[in-house]
C-alpha cells in the first residue's frame, strides 16, 4: 500500500532579499519495507501497522506553513539559528529586547523548522498534527507591543497536545470521531494566550490518551498517525501519551509544549525525549476543555528542555477556573521562575528506591547527588498492586468524557457517549480502530455506582498517600527518586506531583530521566530543585541530525 510524504518545492524570486514560494506536493511511498522491519522488533510498542495517517492528508498542515513562511529563506534560518536553537526562552526574549529577533522570525524559524524535517522521508517525526494559520500575524502584533515587563511566555510559541481545545484548529484527541471538533480554547490556552503566548499549533498523542487500544505502539493515533523519536527513528520509543508534545520539544518545533497526563503521559514521554517534563498537583492547573480520561487524576502540564521554561509555562497556565471544580481554592505559586536558579541540593533529603539502584543511570546520578551535599536514604517501598485505579480510569472515563462532548465539543460533534464512539470506531475499523479498541470495551464492563464509586476513589488515594507516606515520614523526606514515569501510578493515586528530568542514555541511545516526587502543591521547590540538579549533571544531548 502506498502513503504520501510532503516535497517542499521552492522557487526563487530575485529581488533585493530573496524570497521563497512554496508549494505543498503530495507523493506517494511505499512503507512497506518500514512496516516489516518494524514487525520485527520485540517490544509491541515498536511494531508500526502504518506510519502515515490513513486519515488526514499532512498537506493541510504544510499549506498552513507554506504562506506563512513564503518569503523567509534557508540564509535567514542559519544566520537565527545560534538565537534559538536549543536556547531558553529568557535567552530568547533577550535577543528580541536587544532588537537582534522579533517575535515574528522566531516564529517563522520554527515553522521552517518543522517543514524542513517534516518534509524529509528519513528524518520526518510524524509529531505535528495541525498548524495555527494566523501564529505569524500574531506574532507580528507582538512585535508591536513588546516590552521588557511581558510575561517571559509573551511572543513565545507553544505547542498544545491535540486533546486541548483551541478555537482555531480542531481539538481531536487523534480519533477519526473528533476529526471536525471545532471547540472554543480550553481555560489554559486562555491563561497562555492572556499571558501573550503564541499557539503555534497541534501536536499528536497516543490516540485517547493512550486509553483505546490494550497492546499498540506509543504515540500513534488515527489522525496524527506514528509520532516517532529523534533519538531513534523507529528504534526508540516515543513514550505516552504526550508522545508529540515530547518529539516536538527534542527536534526543537517551538518554544515550549504541553502536555497532560493522568498515570506517566507527561513522565514516559518527556523521559524519552531527554527534556523536562512536569506532572502538577492535580487541580493546579484547570482541566475545563480538554478531552479527559478522569477527573480524579488528570491534569495538563509543561514539556520544555529545561527547567527554566517548565517554571515559566507553568506560571503561564495557572489560574482559578470556577468551571473546574479542583482548581478552586488551591494555592497558586505566582512567579515560578523567579527563584527557580535559588535551588540548591545541599542538605535536601532524597528517598532513593533500593531497586532502583540496580540501573546504572540511576546510581551514578544518585552519586552526583550525594556529591552536591545532597543527603540519600535508601528505601523499599511496601507490595502495593494500586488496587482499583484501573477500574477508576473506566468509571471516570465513562462519566467525564460524555460531559466533555457535552459541554465542550464543537456543534459537528454528534457523539454522546464512550458507547457513541466504540460504534462510530467498528464503521471502518481499518481507518479508525488498526489496534483496536480494547479500553474502550472495558470501559463498558463497568457498572458501579455513585456511593462504589466515591469509596473507590477514597481507598485508590488512602492507598497511594500511604505508598509515599511511610518511608517519607520515616526518615523526614523532602523528595523521592524515580525513574521516568516507575511511580507514576502510585503518584497519580496519592495526587503527588512529580518531575523528569534528563540524567543520561543507555547504550543504545534511548535518553532516561530521573523522577523527583514530592508532596501536593510543592511544584515550586520540585523546580528548584530539578533546576539544581540539571545545572549539576548537565545530562541533556540534542539528537543526531536534529
Amino acid at each position: 500500500m502506498k502513503y504520501s510524504i510532503l516535497i517542499l518545492m521552492i522557487s526563487m524570486l530575485s529581488c533585493k532579499t530573496s524570497q521563497q514560494a512554496r508549494m505543498a506536493m503530495s507523493v506517494p511511498y511505499d512503507e512497506k519495507e518500514i512496516l516489516a522491519e518494524s514487525s520485527k522488533n520485540e517490544s509491541v510498542r515498536l511494531r508500526y501497522k502504518l506510519i502515515q495517517s490513513k486519515i488526514k492528508d499532512k498537506n493541510e498542515m504544510l499549506k498552513n506553513i507554506a504562506f506563512q513562511i513564503a518569503d523567509f529563506s534557508e540564509a535567514e534560518y542559519i544566520q537565527l539559528e545560534p538565537m534559538i536553537f536549543n536556547r531558553d526562552i529568557p535567552t530568547i526574549q533577550n535577543h528580541i529586547i536587544r532588537g537582534e529577533l522579533t517575535y515574528e522570525k522566531l516564529t517563522k524559524w520554527y515553522l521552517y523548522r518543522i517543514v524542513k524535517f517534516e518534509n524529509d522521508k528519513n528524518k520526518a517525526l510524524n509529531n505535528i498534527i495541525s498548524i495555527n494559520p494566523n501564529a505569524v500575524k500574531e506574532a507580528r502584533k507582538k512585535d508591536r507591543n513588546k516590552s521588557a515587563n511581558h510575561h517571559p511566555v509573551f511572543g513565545m510559541p507553544i505547542l498544545l497536545k491535540d486533546n486541548i481545545d483551541f478555537d482555531g484548529l480542531p481539538t481531536t484527541a487523534g480519533a477519526h470521531a473528533l476529526q471536525f471538533n471545532n471547540a472554543k480554547d480550553a481555560f489554559i490556552v486562555e491563561r497562555l494566550k492572556s499571558n501573550g503566548a503564541i499557539i503555534l499549533g497541534k501536536v499528536n498523542l497516543s490516540e485517547w490518551a493512550n486509553y483505546l487500544c490494550l497492546e499498540c505502539p506509543n504515540g500513534y493515533s488515527a489522525i496524527g498517525g506514528q509520532t516517532l523519536n529523534p533519538y531513534g527513528i523507529r528504534k526508540i520509543d516515543t513514550g505516552g501519551s504526550s508522545a508529540g508534545s515530547g518529539s516536538s520539544m527534542a527536534a526543537n518545533y517551538a518554544a515550549a509544549a504541553v502536555g497532560t497526563e493522568t498515570s506517566g503521559s507527561i513522565l514516559s514521554p518527556s523521559s524519552q525525549h531527554s527534556i523536562v517534563g512536569l506532572k502538577p498537583t492535580t487541580g493546579l492547573l484547570s482541566r475545563s476543555g480538554i478531552v479527559p480520561i478522569s477527573s480524579t487524576f488528570d491534569t495538563p502540564g509543561p514539556m520544555t528542555r529545561n527547567v527554566m521554561d517548565n517554571a515559566i509555562l507553568l506560571d503561564a497556565l495557572s489560574g482559578t477556573d470556577k468551571n473546574d471544580p479542583a482548581s478552586v481554592n488551591n494555592p497558586i505559586k505566582q512567579k515560578y521562575w523567579e527563584n527557580v536558579k535559588t535551588g540548591s541540593l545541599v542538605g535536601v533529603k532524597f528517598g532513593v528506591v533500593k531497586a532502583f539502584l540496580q540501573d546504572s543511570l540511576y546510581k551514578v546520578n544518585v552519586e552526583k547527588i550525594k556529591a552536591a551535599g545532597g543527603v540519600v536514604y535508601e528505601i523499599e517501598f511496601e507490595q502495593n498492586n494500586n488496587e482499583g485505579f484501573g477500574t477508576l480510569l473506566n468509571t471516570d472515563m465513562k462519566v467525564d468524557l460524555a460531559n466533555y462532548l457535552k459541554s465542550y465539543a464543537g456543534e459537528k460533534i454528534p457523539y454522546r457517549s464512550v458507547s457513541d464512539i466504540i460504534a462510530f470506531n467498528k464503521i471502518d475499523s481499518l481507518k479508525s480502530i488498526p489496534y483496536g479498541q480494547g479500553r474502550f470495551d472495558g470501559i463498558m464492563k463497568e457498572n458501579k455506582t455513585n456511593e462504589e464509586i466515591a469509596n473507590l476513589k477514597k481507598s485508590v488515594r488512602k492507598s497511594g498517600v500511604g505508598y509515599f507516606e511511610k518511608p517519607m515520614e520515616q526518615y523526614q523526606l523532602d523528595f523521592i527518586l524515580s525513574i521516568a514515569n516507575r511511580s507514576a501510578g502510585f503518584a497519580a493515586a496519592a495526587n503527588y506531583p512529580c518531575i523528569t528530568v534528563p540524567m543520561g542514555y543507555r547504550v543504545s541511545g534511548e535518553p532516561v530521566g530521573i523522577t523527583f516526587i514530592s508532596r501536593p502543591y510543592m511544584e515550586e521547590r520540585l523546580l528548584k530543585v530539578a533546576y539544581a540538579f540539571e545545572q549539576v549533571t548537565k545530562a541533556r544531548k540534542v539528537p543526531v541530525g536534529y
